[in-house]
This record gives C-alpha cells, structure tokens and sequence, in this order.
C-alpha cells in the first residue's frame, strides 16, 4: 500500500491534533482536582474544606483560560459559593470569556509576545490578591507557558519599555529560554519567587502546563513561585554575552543588578514563608505520547523523541528531521516520527526581517535543503512542525508543513526558499502555498510538535 500525499498530510494533521488535544488545559485540570463530599483532592493530596475559610485563584499564561474554566467546573457551584471563590489571571486579549468566579485578565494583545502595561495593571491585582489573604485560605496558583510575558510587574527603578527593550534584544540575538528567564527575574517583582514570596494564605498549590523542556520549575513563567537561586551576576553575564550595552539597552537595568549585585544577597530563598506545592499537570511528552497512540493507530511504525534540554536552532533541527524522514522512507514502510522540542530562532535585524516563528522557519529549513539536494523529492513524505498554543512567532499560524504537493506548488509559484529563510520570512512563503496551520488559541501551550510521515511500502 502506498498512501497518496492527500492520505499523508491529512494523518499528520491528525496526529498532531491528538497531540494537542491530550494537554487540553481544562481537560488536564478537571483530571487532577476534585471535590468529594467535604475534601478537596489535587492529584494525591487532600485537604478538609472546612479548614479552608476561602480560595483565591490567581495566574498566568497562554492555557490560563482553559485551566481557570476548568477549575471552576472541578470545584463545582457548591464550594465556588461556600468559600467565596474569587480570582485572576492574566491572559493574551483572544483568550478572555466570561467565568463564573474568576477574572480573566486581557494582558497583552494576540500573537504579540510581549509585556504590556495592561499586563503589569493585571500583576498588581494579583498581588494585591495574594497579600490580602489570611492564614485560613489556600491560594491556587495556575501556570503556564507565555507567563513571563503576561505577568510584568518591573522593580521601581526600571521601566516597562525598558524590560521590553531588554527581552526584544536577548530574543533577537538568539537567547534561550533560560538566559531571558534569568535577567527577567531580577528585574520583577513577581517572578523568581515573588509572587509567592506576596501570598499571605495559609497554603499555595500550583498548577503547572510547562513550556519549558525537562519541566525545571524555576524556569516555567519565570518561576513566579519558586525561590530564584539565580544571581545578579548571573544576570549581567548574560546580558554581556548577548552584547545588550552596546545595544543600547537602558542604564537603569544595569544600575539596578549592579546595585543588587553589591548588596551580595540573591533573591532571598527564605523569602517564601508558606508552604508552596507544585504540580505539573501536562508537558510535551503528555502531547508527544498521545501523538504516538494516534500515529500507531493509523498504521504507522512509530519512534518518539520528547527532548528535555535545549536542542539548537531551528534550521539545524529542520535539516536533522527531514533527514530522518528520508532514511524513513527509504525503509519502505509506513513509518512517523514524532518531535517534540522548542529550537530557538536568530533573527535579523528588524529592517530586514520578515514574518515567521520558529515553527515555520524550522520547516522553510527542511524545505531548503530538500530542493538543494540533486534528484531528491518530497515524494511520499510530509514534515509538519506547530506551536501547541497555536501561535508561532508574531502570526497568527501555529506552524507549517512540506510535502510533495506543497513542492510542486512553490515550484509552479517560482518561491525560493533559501530567500525566505535568509529574512526570517516563512510565513510570506507559506501562505500562499496554503501550507500553514492555522487553529486559533488553543488554550494550552507545552512547546512544539513536530510530525515526520513516511507513507512508502516495498
């Protein structure tokens, strides 16, 4: 049996979904909280309801929205009423509905990635939350991936333009997620530690979809309620290494870690003075894993690789996909590999860049060095890489795909791909081809998902 293109691109967009689809935020929190008569159950802790006088919820990120819905449905009318649930969390504009006791937040616009003041307006209302709290409430902490970006909350002596300025530079130059994390937390009030260090409650359980590979929860949303054991050292050097003075990056972020640094007290891990308990509810290999159940289901010889540390750029991994996918398809079965990671992305400087995410540019990349090779074609093969939140970059794509029919397409069109690439312009070269996935918010958000199909049988 050979598949047609057609059978291939509609199995890998299958697949991909059920990956999707299996870290639902509200699916993933109905699934670890529960009320049983007089006890409240998140996963294997439990705590008596009539030791708690009230819970207040509060978070961030791109899957707020779907776990702040689908806490409300786990606890149920009854507790929302009797202890006086309320809430907030902050999240993109798209993702703001109407809840019954929490308030979602509008913090930045879609597709933007990036810190706004609405964002820190919606910070401060969360710890002012937090900090009116008594030692008879529980505080439910909801977190996940694009937190950073949507709980800003900067120290008095620097500007919001100014945290802007220094994360569009660090991004720009290829900074992992890590590196940006690091200088962020030194220059909030609320992550590294503070968001919890605010709460007054008598207990916080957090609530975590982690964006970050490995799950290192210090890092996820900048760590809003993990003790920073970063330094301003640690900060500075960054920016150093990313050359952020010559940038033009103000002198007020470096002013203010030089003045921490003299101060010799990192973040003070003793700060938080409540007992935290974290939970991470889904991550990449909860969508990878389901991935592989729907390829194997389809028919398809399955391999899985969920990566728990940084894997590079992403033209590099592009080019290692596609060649996995060649050698795939020489075997002469049906084969699929699936992908999960988040590569990062060098951009050019702005006056030349074009539109794109890493997504896409991970796919233009395999492209390119398909239509490089002599006599090679993407004959029964299809690549597709998407964001799991269902943004790539600034657009309003989750990703892209390759296959035979995107090929003759582009050939018919006249696109070179090497030119797209060399701009960060992808999404101006898939487009046209129809070769984007586009999905809108998907309320969740646990890095990429990547698809390789082989559809070949000797």
């Amino acid at each position: 049996m050979i598949r047609s293109a057609e059978q291939l691109r509609s199995d890998a967009l299958a697949i991909w979904q059920a990956g999707v689809e299996a870290v639902r935020s509200d699916a993933l929190v109905r699934a670890h909280v529960r009320v049983e008569r007089d006890v409240l159950a998140i996963g294997d802790d439990v705590w008596q309801l009539d030791q708690i006088d009230r819970i207040a919820v509060v978070g961030c990120g791109k899957a707020g929205a779907g776990m702040a819905a689908g806490l409300e449905h786990a606890l149920g009318p009854r507790v929302l009423e009797d202890k006086r649930v309320v809430g907030w969390v902050n999240v993109p504009d798209d993702c703001v509905r109407p809840l019954s006791r929490i308030r979602l937040h509008a913090a930045r616009p879609p597709g933007i990635n990036e810190p706004t003041q609405a964002g820190v307006e919606g910070a401060d209302r969360i710890l002012e939350l937090v900090q009116s709290l008594k030692r008879r409430d529980l505080c439910i902490c909801l977190i996940s991936g694009g937190g950073s970006a949507l709980l800003p909350a900067p120290v008095s002596s620097i500007r919001l333009q100014d945290k802007l300025e220094v994360t569009r530079h660090l991004s720009g130059a290829g900074a992992n997620i890590q590196q940006l994390n690091t200088v962020r937390k030194h220059l909030s009030r609320i992550k590294g530690g503070g968001l919890a260090g605010a709460c007054r409650a008598g207990q916080m359980i957090v609530l975590i979809i982690s964006d970050v590979l490995g799950d290192p929860l210090d890092v996820i949303a900048s760590g809003p309620t993990v003790p920073d054991t970063s330094t301003p050292t640690d900060a500075l050097a960054v920016l150093e290494r990313y050359d952020a003075r010559q940038a033009g990056i103000s002198a007020a972020v470096f002013e203010h870690l030089q003045q921490a640094e003299k101060a010799s007290s990192p973040k003070a891990i003793a700060k938080i003075s409540i007992p935290v308990l974290h939970r991470v509810i889904g991550n990449n290999a909860t969508a990878v894993e389901a991935a592989e159940r729907e390829a194997i289901r389809r028919g398809y010889r399955t391999t899985t690789e969920a990566v728990e540390r940084l894997e590079g750029d992403a033209e590099s991994v592009g080019l290692r996909l596609i060649q996995s996918g060649l050698a795939m398809r020489d075997r002469g079965h049906p084969g699929c590999l699936i992908s999960g990671g988040e590569p990062t992305v060098r951009l050019v400087p702005t006056q030349q860049r074009g539109l794109g995410g890493r997504n896409q540019q991970l796919v233009l990349a395999a492209l390119d060095h398909l239509v490089r090779r002599p006599g090679e074609t993407a004959e029964h093969l299809v690549l597709l890489s998407g964001g799991t939140d269902g943004e790539d970059g600034p657009t309003d794509a989750a990703g892209a795909w390759l296959d035979r029919l995107v090929v003759r397409q582009m050939q018919t069109s006249g696109l070179v791909p090497r030119d797209f690439l060399q701009r960060n312009d992808a999404y101006h070269f898939f487009e046209p081809l129809d070769a984007l996935i586009r999905t809108g918010p998907t309320h969740t958000n646990v890095c990429d998902l990547r698809v390789v199909l082989s559809g070949t049988t000797h």
